[in-house]
């Protein structure tokens, strides 16, 4: 599906998702990245939901956003609160939405102006 432009245009903006991946500002990517809105979207090293480690969100941590929205695939999948400890004890939010959602919501978000972070999941086979 592609999402329309907005005035966001020197942001990280998600344009469009498709089945095994996201377009940031028209460009495809097809595996799991970080998404923040002034910085370039780096790889997250995440090839499946349940590989999952408290180490993947703690390179989120260290990024300090406000909140993170967690696109978890093709449905809505919970992350146990162990694996975002480091996140909690920095009093940062962490919502779990299926990946089309979560990249609405971020979009949203970003354009409001808040320090947000997506983190995909693109499981691969």
């Amino acid at each position: 599906m592609k999402l329309h432009a907005s005035t966001t245009q020197q942001y990280q903006t998600v344009t469009g998702y498709f089945a095994g991946g996201v377009e940031i500002n028209a460009q495809p990517f097809n595996y799991s990245l970080i998404v923040m809105p002034e910085t370039a979207p780096r790889a997250w090293p995440v090839a499946h939901f349940d590989q999952l480690t408290a180490e993947h969100f703690e390179q989120i941590a260290a990024d300090t956003p406000d909140v993170v929205i967690l696109g978890t695939g093709e449905r809505q999948r919970f992350v146990h609160p162990r694996l975002t400890a480091s996140l909690t004890a920095k009093r940062i939010g962490v919502e779990c939405m299926d990946t089309q959602a979560a990249c609405r919501t971020y979009n949203i978000l970003m354009a409001e102006g808040r320090k947000v972070t997506l983190a995909l999941i693109i499981e691969t086979a």
